[in-house]
Formats: structure tokens, sequence, C-alpha cells
């Protein structure tokens, strides 16, 4: 099987498993939770199957999904899976934040160092662009959520927030262009 093929089934496919049941079960999500629950797992299964191993953002992403979902269909209450994103992005600003105390560098150029070859100036910006990033949207999250109904949350989860970090992805290339180091 094509691996780019089978990347794209394994990210993509519960999330239209969730649409579908989302969609056609009177935007429901009791009842789209527990599909794309099974779906997560058994797309980690497949990735697991066809490489030996799961990706750590695969993986710690399905372990969210099946946790924070499992506590929105106990208690049926949807606020588990609405603060999901939110605590994903902070914890994402929090591991750029203290990762350096650990590793003596930005954990940006820990795990993208090799690909983008940055001076220390460009990855310590670059590090604070994208924690301040990630808080930026776990408190666009958090308004949204508050503030609109469910199924404009969920269009936003989905179709507002891939928009937004592509955006603010693109608005980075200045900044890699300024502290690249020629090679």
């Amino acid at each position: 099987m094509n691996k780019s093929f089978l990347k794209f089934i394994t990210d993509f496919g519960p999330l239209a498993i969730f649409f579908f049941y989302y969609y056609n079960n009177d935007k429901n999500l009791s009842i789209a939770i527990p599909p794309l629950i099974v779906a997560t797992i058994v797309a980690l299964i497949i990735v697991w199957l066809f490489e030996k191993k799961i990706p750590p953002m695969p993986l710690v992403s399905g372990i969210l999904i099946t946790f924070f979902g499992g506590l929105t269909i106990y208690f049926n209450d949807p606020i588990f899976i609405y603060v999901k994103p939110t605590i994903i992005n902070i914890m994402f600003a929090i591991v750029l934040y203290f990762g350096k105390y650990f590793t003596k560098e930005p954990i940006l150029k820990k795990i993208m160092g090799k690909s983008i070859p940055l001076n220390d100036v460009g990855w310590e910006i670059l590090n604070k662009r994208w924690m301040y990033f990630f808080l930026s949207l776990a408190l666009l999250n958090e308004f949204i959520w508050r503030t609109q109904t469910e199924e404009f949350w969920v269009n936003f989860k989905v179709w507002g927030m891939l928009p937004i970090t592509l955006v603010f992805t693109a608005f980075q290339i200045s900044l890699i262009n300024k502290y690249k180091i020629n090679e």
C-alpha cells in the first residue's frame, strides 16, 4: 500500500467518520464520538501493522481523543471534547517554554533542526512565536466554544484551526529566511 495514501486514510478517515455520524444524526456529539474513537484506534492499529511503530503525534492525539471522547460519553457532557484543543495547545506551549531548560536549546530546534538550518537567535524567536501561537489557539478555542453553537465549534475545530495554522506557518517564512544558516 502506498505510504502517503495510508497516511491520508489514517489521518483523515476518523474525521470523515466523525462528520458522517455527526451530520447524519441531528448533529449529535454523543452519537458521533464513539465511531470517532473506534476509527482512531483502528487507524493507529493500521499504522502499527504497516509501519511497526506509531509516530508520537498520532499516538498522543489518539490517546487524547479516546480520553476526552470517553469522558464526554461517560458524563454525557460535551465540555470534555470542547476543552481538548485548549488543553493540547496549552501543553504544546508549555513544552516549548520549558523544553529548553531540559534540552539546553529550543525544542523546535531539537525537532526540526536537521530540516531547517537556523542560527540560535532564529530558533529562539521561532520557538517563542509558536509558543504564543499555541496559547492564542487555546484562548480562541475557549472563546468559540463558550460563545458559539456546538455546530459552529465543530466546524471551527476542523475547518478553522487548520487554515489558521497554515497561515501562521506561512508568516514564519520571512523569519526563517532572515535567520537561515547558509550551508
